[in-house]
């Protein structure tokens, strides 16, 4: 079997694929924990050769949505008046909301406080690194009395109103450094930059600094500490109680948490941690951060809808007939090569680009809503990632004017090094695990007790009744070494679970069975929960460890926070 040597020394950025600093850090020693550690620290490494893996990235980002008449027109499903669900790789069961509440909860477990000051000496491997912990590191930074230029007294600063085309709204954008004297793309002035990597993210950390604010106002008496700690108390409920039993399902959480929130005493309360366990602090499980939880990449929709006043393309007020012909009317790739028609980050955006929220979230019932209004789902989760994740940005060069008319070739951006790197999220995703050293996932399956799902169901492609037989199998991407039989990326495996278990119950449904919720499978959820949960329970200044009961007031999810917050 070829096993390539990829240097865990090579320079890796910190979002997208490329890990997060320090965990190439990571070594099979006597040492049992650290800022980065193992789950399953007896299981052996899987190999591939990295043929066989650029092969299978390849082949899991889907191709770009076309007119059939016309391959090379990019086009999006119609939004038709009378139901939610338009395209049958929507997820009935998970809005497009969590997707990036979920970017947003990675950056605040993988935040490095030591990042600025260290990098310029150790870039790619830093070993000062604060405990991982849900505590909004990446919303309050170091502070006011460190970094005083995000604040305002007690509140956050706050950048510049935004509109709904020409509708006033109460969103508003990152602050932003403009220097007059050096132009450039305007930065965003927070305490971690990747919140500004896509403009739904970013207004999502716009939305937790109007929160923060929020609540200073509404108990003007207290002091900082005391709103910083009803802002992540908040947090964390809703991490636990919305996004983990939304992604997870509740029977995960329950079986982790039984008894908390139930008002029961602190002696009859223990969470079931069976396979995430620490001896000192929590550290961060490379199984976790480098695979199972990058479940959210295959989540990820081609296309959005920011808010419903926008109706145009190239003219936000109008759109052409081509446009409406192609579904493109008012909404805009997550990526793209064109200028103004991706929510490329890092730099200001339009200010008629304020999100409703009611569209990514159920606020006040929008669930209910369709066409135009609908909740947008969030893709299936399964073995498939859309075409604008095999061109990152951040790989790629600068998005350029459009030259009409608009092209399938004009929104692949193309790599900044064709000979560098690979652009391809998927891609990355894999190397990444080969060079973490991390299990297959059969062998990760057998260490919880569970079956491993057998070669001849491990498919790659979308979750998609009518699709499902001609997915093609794992193993046909490296026939002449064989090297995923029963040897499944763990990354690729979490994916096809979720997949695979959706499939059972969806085709025992017939025509309904691509409206059935895809959640994450019984090893990816219990990752996933069982990591989150215990980082809120290793930390003393948690709810779960100083008020297991405690619950909030009003506010019961995402959407009831971030109306509450913008109202």
């Amino acid at each position: 079997m070829i096993n390539p040597v990829i240097s865990a020394k090579k320079r890796q950025p910190a979002a997208h694929g490329g890990g997060v600093r320090g965990d190439n850090s990571v070594l099979r020693s006597s040492q049992f924990e650290g800022r980065f550690g193992r789950m399953f620290r007896s299981l052996p490494s899987a190999e591939w050769p990295k043929d066989a893996l650029l092969r299978l990235g390849e082949a899991m980002t889907s191709a770009p949505e076309t007119l059939k008449k016309d391959p090379t027109a990019p086009t999006a499903a119609h939004e038709d008046d009378d139901k939610r669900i338009q395209d049958d790789e929507e997820n009935a069961g998970i809005s497009a909301g969590y997707t990036y509440l979920g970017q947003f909860i990675d950056h605040d477990i993988t935040f490095d406080p030591a990042s600025s000051l260290q990098q310029q000496n150790d870039p790619d491997a830093l070993v000062d690194f604060r405990t991982p912990r849900l505590d909004l590191d990446s919303l309050y930074g170091r502070g006011p009395g460190d970094q005083p230029f995000m604040y305002v007294g007690n509140k956050f600063r706050l950048g510049r109103p935004l509109l709904e085309n020409t509708k006033n709204t109460k969103a508003r954008d990152l602050p932003r450094f403009d220097d007059p004297i050096n132009p450039g793309p305007k930065r965003a002035l927070i305490g971690d930059k990747r919140n500004d990597e896509n403009v739904i993210v970013a207004q999502l950390h716009s939305a937790m600094l109007q929160f923060h604010n929020k609540l200073v106002d509404k108990h003007p008496s207290d002091s900082f500490d005391r709103v910083q700690q009803r802002v992540r108390w908040h947090y964390q409920w809703i991490v636990v109680n919305d996004f983990l039993k939304t992604i997870c399902g509740e029977e995960v959480v329950e079986d982790i948490l039984p008894d908390f929130g139930k008002n029961k005493p602190i002696w009859k309360l223990k969470p079931n941690l069976s396979i995430f366990k620490w001896r000192n602090d929590p550290f961060m499980p490379i199984e976790f951060s480098a695979a199972a939880y990058r479940f959210g990449h295959s989540m990820v929709r081609p296309i959005y809808r920011l808010n419903t006043e926008l109706n145009g393309g190239d003219d936000p007020n109008k759109a052409t007939p081509e446009e409406e012909k192609r579904g493109l009317a008012g909404r805009f790739f997550i990526f793209a090569g064109v200028q103004e028609r991706g929510l490329n980050g890092f730099d200001e955006f339009p200010a008629q680009w304020a999100i409703d929220w009611s569209l990514f979230f159920d606020v006040n019932g929008s669930i209910k809503n369709v066409g135009k209004k609908r909740v947008q789902p969030a893709y299936k989760i399964d073995s498939s990632l859309v075409n604008p994740l095999g061109f990152l940005p951040e790989f790629s060069k600068p998005p350029q004017p459009l030259k009409p008319p608009f092209s399938v070739d004009q929104l692949q951006s193309k790599p900044a090094d064709p000979h560098g790197d690979p652009s391809s999220l998927a891609q990355r995703n894999l190397l990444r695990g080969l060079a973490m050293g991390l299990p297959s996932g059969q062998s990760v399956a057998l260490a919880l007790g569970v079956d491993p799902i057998e070669d001849k169901d491990l498919r790659v492609g979308k979750a998609v009744t009518s699709d499902l037989p001609n997915n093609p199998l794992l193993t046909s991407f490296d026939k002449e070494h064989n090297s995923f039989k029963e040897n499944a990326p763990l990354w690729y495996y979490v994916l096809a679970e979720a997949q695979f278990e959706w499939a059972k119950r969806a085709t025992a449904k017939g025509g309904k069975g691509n409206l059935e919720p895809v959640r994450l499978g019984t090893v990816g959820g219990r990752i996933v929960a069982e990591t989150i949960i215990g980082l809120i329970w290793g930390d003393g200044r948690s709810y779960l460890r100083q008020a297991p009961n405690w619950k909030p007031e009003t506010l019961r999810s995402m959407g009831d926070l971030i109306h509450f917050a913008l109202s």
